[in-house]
């Protein structure tokens, strides 16, 4: 009995010890491969020849697209639910398929989305930026904000994930960079974490020597507050500096945040599940304005597959919009109602006029 039960502990000893050596050498994997982007990167412009901006009034288009996986049928881990990729490729491919039209639909002059893979498990590895690309054939530059080639969890794990933000326009892109937000999340999180960032591509407009500077922006989601703070007052200052320089700022995406008055048309009633910060208008300078639309949410929380008859077990937000600087005039801001169907957030759509109240 006693040598059996020595054998037991042997053999109990050894798989403690392969267990141990196997999250050793995870972490230590994952901390070589650690994606660590500069503060500024130019990224490479997919450009189709196009037209030098030459127009008075002209509309942006923002819209999340939830890599393509998050639809109507779908809920999610981190937000109380359990799923962590759709059934199959077929799924993602007639999502982003589906969401293509809508953005053609649009007619928006500038299109900037978020949450697009460009090789993930969670998509199937779906390359979601080149089938983008090849369908919009417009100008176009594309920022990673989550590059991890084994992401380790839940149980079954994300695994590979390569996504980020792609900003779409009808005309010439001189410019875009990749400006690096900063990262509220320390060693060992940070390893298997998003690194956020900016996407800002600058415009010419025909005639003049300044730019329409577009920011195409996905901010913090689950930290605990202070990482949004962080990244909204960079983003903030990035713009006050092009406002200066004369150009023409747009700022637009997913902020994460409730944009003001939003709290009071759909009140979080389940703030054990997920709570966004706040945006608030006393933090801009004099002239700056948000654009957004309150009547149609913009947001679902993904801790149960939509179901629009359902108001009392879910929640909305509104936390897609814009930031304007003084020298534009918001004509429009309205979400686009497309019913969740093929990703978990609503469009944006924004029309906008040079000129304003400076």
């Amino acid at each position: 009995m006693k040598k059996l039960l020595k054998r037991i502990f042997k053999l109990i000893a050894l798989v403690l010890v392969l267990v141990l050596v196997a999250v050793v050498g995870l972490f230590a994997y994952l901390t070589v491969t650690e994606y660590r982007p500069a503060d500024v990167e130019t990224l490479e412009i997919d450009a189709p020849e196009a037209p030098v901006f030459d127009k008075n009034s002209f509309t942006v288009l923002s819209l999340n697209t939830g890599y393509c996986a998050l639809d109507a049928s779908s809920d999610f881990f981190m937000d109380g639910g359990t799923d962590v990729r759709p059934d199959s490729a077929d799924q993602i491919l007639a999502n982003r398929e589906a969401l293509e039209k809508l953005v053609l639909t649009s007619g928006a002059d500038f299109t900037l989305l978020q949450e697009v893979d460009s090789g993930s498990h969670r998509s199937y590895n779906v390359d979601e930026v080149a089938l983008f690309r090849q369908s919009l054939g417009r100008p176009s530059a594309y920022a990673l904000n989550y590059s991890c080639d084994y992401v380790p969890f839940p149980w079954p794990p994300l695994g590979k994930v390569h996504s980020g933000l792609l900003t779409v326009s009808d005309y010439r892109v001189d410019e875009a960079q990749r400006v690096s937000l900063p990262c509220p999340f320390s060693w060992p999180v940070s390893t298997a974490n998003l690194k956020r960032c900016l996407l800002v591509s600058r415009v010419p407009i025909d005639g003049t020597d300044k730019s329409l500077v577009l920011v195409n922006l996905h901010l913090e989601a689950y930290d605990d507050g202070e990482g949004k703070i962080a990244q909204t007052n960079q983003l903030l200052e990035l713009l006050r500096q092009e406002y200066a320089q004369g150009n023409y700022v747009v700022a637009g995406g997913d902020w994460n945040q409730i944009f003001p008055g939003g709290l009071e048309a759909y009140p979080n009633e389940h703030p054990e599940l997920w709570t966004p910060g706040l945006l608030q208008n006393e933090d801009l300078d004099p002239g700056w304005a948000y654009a957004y639309d309150l009547t149609t949410p913009t947001c679902r929380l993904l801790n149960q597959p939509y179901d629009p008859a359902d108001t009392a077990n879910t929640q909305y937000y509104v936390i897609d919009g814009f930031l304007v600087s003084p020298n534009l005039q918001v004509i429009d801001a309205h979400t686009v109602d497309a019913g969740f169907a093929n990703t978990d957030h609503n469009p944006v759509l924004l029309t906008l006029r040079l000129g304003g109240a400076e």
